[in-house]
């Protein structure tokens, strides 16, 4: 149970966090923060927090558990105002989709209490940012990927897996290293992808035209391409090195299917196509598979 969980960021990711542990009776109070007074005297009338805090220090002070959902890139700039106003026992996770650079960033921040901070990355979200659209149910069944430190407190771990699991998710350990190159491989590349994808059809005279007559396969692959784009700059930029080496494999891949194409080998591109059709077919597809930050991966 938590006494008081503190809030940083009362948009989608925070909010949801907020009711999903209201839902499972796991938190007395919840005090929040946003920057956009809008945003909190939303949270505040959607029941989401108990009380809407006018600066970070206000909803960290006597909070035993902070929830950092602010961009990546902003993760620094926050835990540095979060830190000083810490209890002893106090904790603090975020929700980012990349791990590498927000580890680097919570000890540039937070030094010896680094080890009461737990980079977290729960695999939910919706395309639709934002307060009004926060769900308590939005992390149930999902995957939640903590990746602690080797001087991350055992204690404060265990605290953060039983919170996740409380609210419904599916958690699992692994080091930023390896969180940061499997996302670059199933969230990260494919969002990029679908980016470009969309803007080499806009860039055509015969674009519009082109979108006038598309249908579901055009949908589906890209759907993601509607995602924000704040946060996949940030995404993109803050795990770009395993990014840049999944797009060579992509790259690869491409290349081998075009010369297909261009040498008219029918043979060998269906044998291509059926060995990738069967791979897709036999994933097991799971309520994890949604991409994060769109929020999707």
């Amino acid at each position: 149970m938590v006494e008081q969980l503190g809030v940083i960021g009362c948009g989608l990711m925070g909010g949801s966090f907020a009711l999903a542990l209201r839902q499972a009776g796991q938190v007395g109070r919840v005090v929040g923060y946003s920057r956009s007074p809008q945003a909190r005297q939303q949270a505040l009338t959607r029941g989401v927090i108990d009380v809407a805090a006018n600066t970070v220090a206000e909803a960290v002070v006597g909070s035993d558990v902070v929830l950092v959902a602010v961009p990546v890139a902003a993760t620094e700039a926050t835990l540095r105002e979060v830190t000083p106003h810490l209890k002893p026992q106090a904790w603090c996770m975020d929700v980012g989709s990349t791990k590498g650079d927000v580890v680097q960033a919570a000890r540039r921040a937070m030094g010896a209490r680094v080890s009461h901070f737990v980079p977290a990355h729960p695999i939910a979200g919706k395309e639709l940012a934002g307060v009004e659209h926060a769900d308590a149910q939005l992390y149930r069944g999902r995957l939640v990927v903590l990746t602690p430190q080797s001087d991350t407190s055992t204690s404060v771990t265990e605290q953060a897996r039983a919170l996740w699991s409380s609210v419904g998710g599916r958690v699992e350990v692994m080091s930023a290293q390896a969180h940061d190159s499997a996302f670059a491989a199933v969230s990260h590349l494919p969002h990029l992808l679908a980016f470009a994808y969309m803007k080499g059809l806009m860039e055509q005279a015969e674009g519009e035209e082109f979108l006038r007559l598309a249908g579901p396969g055009f949908r589906d692959f890209s759907r993601i391409a509607g995602s924000d784009s704040a946060v996949w700059r940030d995404i993109l930029l803050g795990n770009s090195q395993a990014v840049l080496q999944q797009l060579t494999h992509f790259r690869d891949a491409l290349d081998a299917l075009a010369s297909q194409v261009k040498a008219g080998d029918g043979a060998q591109l269906q044998r291509i196509i059926a060995e990738v059709a069967q791979k897709r077919r036999a994933w097991p597809s799971n309520p994890s598979d949604a991409s994060s930050a769109s929020s999707d991966e």
